[in-house]
């Protein structure tokens, strides 16, 4: 049996052959979807969130892609810093409606990168607006033992890392599962359930790493033996 995945997708204006803006989702995490079993969906940005519950409801799991950083006014930030780069209000009022549809409906989630952060916003946590030393490099990563990653039998992964924005207070109800070796935060999870984030890109190298594929296997995992369940 295969689960249904939903993917939140993304307005751009780089499409060809399209005379319009398109929507639009990494291949890279969908195609480690595929490789788990898993059929992902790209759900297109809507301003009418309050029927995201009602289409979420046909899906077994959500998935959140990396991207932009998210408007720091929704975390209550007072000043912008000039390095904030790719914010889309509209994109994070339908992302962060997408992911409370989810958690109200106990799907489980998996969220990457930008995903992450949202969440954590989404929980009521803030973010460092800009870190260095995090972004186009791989890094070890170390695991909280007990936690949904350290299940899987990652213990330091080498993850690659694209982000040049971080958690900083830590959402409610979220715990922290992994970090970098300079103290960043790179996963949190919601104990008892199966939401997970983490802070790099498992995708990026998940063909060749195994490693980096079982989260992907894991979560559709979940995402099967919940459709089974129900």
């Amino acid at each position: 049996m295969s689960a249904f995945i939903a993917v939140p997708g993304r307005r751009t204006p780089e499409a060809k052959g399209l005379r319009t803006e398109a929507v639009a989702a990494g291949e890279l995490y969908l195609d480690a979807v595929r490789r788990a079993g898993g059929e992902p969906a790209i759900v297109a940005p809507t301003a009418e969130t309050d029927r995201l519950a009602a289409t979420l409801a046909r899906f077994d799991g959500l998935l959140l892609l990396g991207g932009g950083d998210v408007d720091p006014h929704r975390y209550g930030a007072a000043e912008v810093r000039e390095e904030v780069r790719g914010v889309d209000a509209r994109q994070d009022a339908f992302e962060a409606a997408a992911l409370q549809a989810a958690l109200d409906l106990d799907l489980p989630v998996l969220a990457i990168c930008r995903g992450a952060q949202l969440m954590n916003v989404v929980c009521g946590g803030t973010l460092h607006q800009h870190i260095e030393g995090h972004r186009l490099l791989d890094h070890a990563v170390t695991v909280e033992p007990g936690s949904r990653l350290a299940a899987l039998g990652l213990e330091r992964p080498i993850g690659h890392s694209v982000h040049h924005q971080s958690i900083d207070r830590v959402g409610a109800g979220l715990v922290v599962t992994a970090r970098a070796g300079d103290g960043t935060i790179e996963g949190v999870e919601l104990p008892n359930r199966w939401v997970v984030g983490v802070q790099w890109h498992p995708e990026d190298t998940a063909a060749a790493d195994p490693e980096q594929q079982r989260i992907f296997d894991a979560f559709v995992a979940e995402c099967v033996r919940r459709r089974v369940a129900t």
